[in-house]
């Protein structure tokens, strides 16, 4: 936040360079997504399918892909916490654990068989254990190759 160009070097290799909301928006790797922001961009792995999408943990998400990706290709989802809202339509998600912290809510919970991080605005009245149906809008979701790491979308 104090530069108006940001390097991100990992093992003395430059990853990105880039003004830091560039950064943060269209991280050019999962290494960028994954130092850029806190809490940081939540890494789901899993393989796109006709319906959706099925996590490694064998979990079938209803999240429709913006990138052109094959059926069975492996990659991975980035999802920024405070891109989560509560839908109706939604994944079903299982609360882990809930954190007022005034103007804001974090919120850690149990989807695709992993933990995730929301952040939301609003005050949230879920307990641990209770099911809440968590949406992100498909424009908001960052899509990188399984094996290079690389951004597809």
């Amino acid at each position: 936040t104090m530069a108006d160009k940001i390097v991100v070097m990992h093992d003395g290799v430059v990853e990105q360079v880039g003004a830091p909301l560039e950064l943060y928006d269209r991280p050019a790797n999962l290494f960028v997504a994954g130092f850029i922001g806190s809490p940081a961009m939540n890494l789901i792995r899993g393989t796109p399918s006709k319906g959706g999408f099925m996590t490694e943990h064998g979990e079938m998400l209803a999240i429709p892909l913006s990138a052109k990706v094959a059926d069975g290709q492996p990659v991975v989802l980035g999802i920024r916490p405070e891109h989560f809202e509560i839908n109706p339509s939604g994944v079903p998600t299982e609360v882990i654990v809930i954190e007022p912290m005034g103007s804001e809510t974090q919120l850690t919970a149990r989807i695709g068989g992993q933990n995730v991080a929301a952040m939301f605005r609003d005050r949230i009245s879920a307990k641990p254990g209770e099911r809440i149906p968590l949406q992100v809008r498909p424009d908001l979701i960052h899509i990188f190759d399984g094996q290079s790491g690389r951004r597809l979308s």
